[in-house]
């Protein structure tokens, strides 16, 4: 078959280490990864990292280097019964052949926990040596019975030096590239393509095989244009799973920018989330969060200011709102910070639910009939807007068998600041009217 029909990311696939683009981390000299695979040395192992970052290929370059048999299946399609007449055929080919079984197991996230356990036996007795393919984080995806029995290696994007690399590589190919074509192309066209594969190796060499597709060919020469590699682009699409380790990482990125006080991290990371297709209106609930965490009774203006850019998405859509929302996150990242409420709303709950169902005081209680009044509740009730300073200096709001609690201690920042004078001064009162009760008594 003519390499005409076969697509330039399968062409291209390295067969020997040393064209391998990227991962320098695990496969420059002296690494880990590189060493097992120079040393021949196979171990059960799972690759976890983005698309395009070589998984597959280091896996068929294991195989490759230690003589082993290579079966490969897709979690998203393969069942329990797949799975038993793969370690079958590898138990005879062990038996008869002594040949070794590498069981490349793609999107092994989408197994679920029986089809994980379904390995195990057979990773432990050596009849296969398992390695998996994920773009989510192992420890939320695999359970720990398989996970403790793989060496977990973490790919990374590729950086654009490297796919620049892989680009001119493929240009000066002659037997699997583009090396037996004169092409022209311009070097801001390059890095055009660069950019929009996102560090993403099978991207890059889809988008530049559309772009050889689509220039004219005149003789074997190929002048690449601004116009073709813009069309080739079209709208794009950043590395964005919305159920997906990325996800989480790119609103815990935001979340820690606006906590931190930065507001430029801030915009760029709400920009990515807006880039990567993310729901507008998740992100305004995140924020709403964010003002009451971070900044609490610092700032109370945070949480308003919040809630209405929440609003402003709600009523108006894009782009309009997404604007309101990147305002509230600036001023969040500048505003005062406080996680003093947010501390003590988890220490009361944690009372709450340890603690039992304390009675109500009697004196707290309502007294709406008859009954209820003879029965004594809400007699002693003290009304604080009739107490001096409206405060009802001594009084308890807490469970008899609890005591008074601690809860909430402002910080010294924004508002908070006056709020703990004031809340100083209501103790200083609340010792006063105690040393009085003492004394009369």
């Amino acid at each position: 078959m003519s390499n005409n029909f076969i697509p330039l990311a399968a062409r291209m696939r390295p067969i020997i280490l040393d064209d391998f683009v990227g991962q320098h981390h695990l496969l420059d000299p002296g690494k880990p990864l590189r060493l097992a695979i120079e040393t021949s040395i196979l171990h059960s192992m799972v690759f976890w990292g983005p698309p395009g970052t070589g998984k597959t290929t280091l896996a068929q370059l294991l195989a490759k280097a230690t003589h082993a048999h290579f079966e490969t299946i897709s979690a998203v399609l393969a069942g329990v019964k797949d799975i038993r007449e793969i370690i079958e055929r590898a138990k005879l080919r062990r038996e008869i052949q002594k040949q070794a079984t590498i069981l490349f197991v793609d999107e092994v996230h989408r197994f679920n926990k029986a089809q994980q356990d379904a390995f195990l036996p057979y990773v432990e007795d050596g009849t296969i040596t398992f390695i998996g393919a994920t773009t989510e984080n192992p420890s939320f995806e695999l359970n720990n019975a398989l996970l403790s029995r793989l060496r977990v290696y973490v790919l990374k994007s590729l950086e654009p030096a490297d796919l620049k690399n892989l680009l001119n590589k493929v240009l000066d190919n002659k037997e699997n590239g583009y090396g037996n074509l004169a092409i022209t192309f311009d070097e801001s066209l390059k890095q055009m393509l660069i950019v929009a594969a996102d560090g993403d190796a099978r991207s890059l060499l889809n988008l530049l095989e559309r772009t050889i597709d689509f220039t004219e060919n005149n003789a074997g020469h190929l002048i690449v244009n601004q116009d073709i590699i813009k069309e080739v682009i079209g709208l794009g699409a950043r590395r964005f799973d919305k159920q997906g380790e990325a996800f989480y990482d790119l609103i815990s990125a935001l979340h820690k920018s606006v906590r931190g006080s930065d507001p430029n991290a801030a915009l760029y990371w709400f920009a990515r989330m807006i880039d990567g297709g993310c729901d507008p209106l998740y992100i305004a609930r995140r924020v709403v969060r964010m003002a009451s965490e971070d900044i609490g009774n610092a700032d109370p203006r945070a949480l308003t200011l919040a809630l209405n850019a929440w609003d402003v998405q709600e009523r108006l859509g894009s782009p309009e709102g997404e604007l309101a929302i990147a305002q509230a996150i600036v001023f969040m990242a500048c505003a005062a910070k406080s996680n003093a409420v947010y501390l003590a709303y988890k220490k009361a709950l944690s009372d709450a639910k340890e603690q039992g169902s304390l009675e109500v005081p009697i004196y707290l209680r309502n007294a709406p009939t008859k009954l209820m009044k003879d029965l004594g509740y809400s007699k002693g009730y003290r009304y604080a807007h009739d107490e001096p300073e409206a405060y009802a200096a001594g009084e308890s709001y807490f469970p008899e068998k609890l005591g008074k609690r601690a809860y909430y201690e402002p910080v010294p920042r924004g508002l908070e600041i006056q709020i703990a004078e004031k809340l100083k001064h209501f103790k200083e009162l609340d010792k006063q009217a105690l040393a009085k009760d003492k004394k009369e008594a």
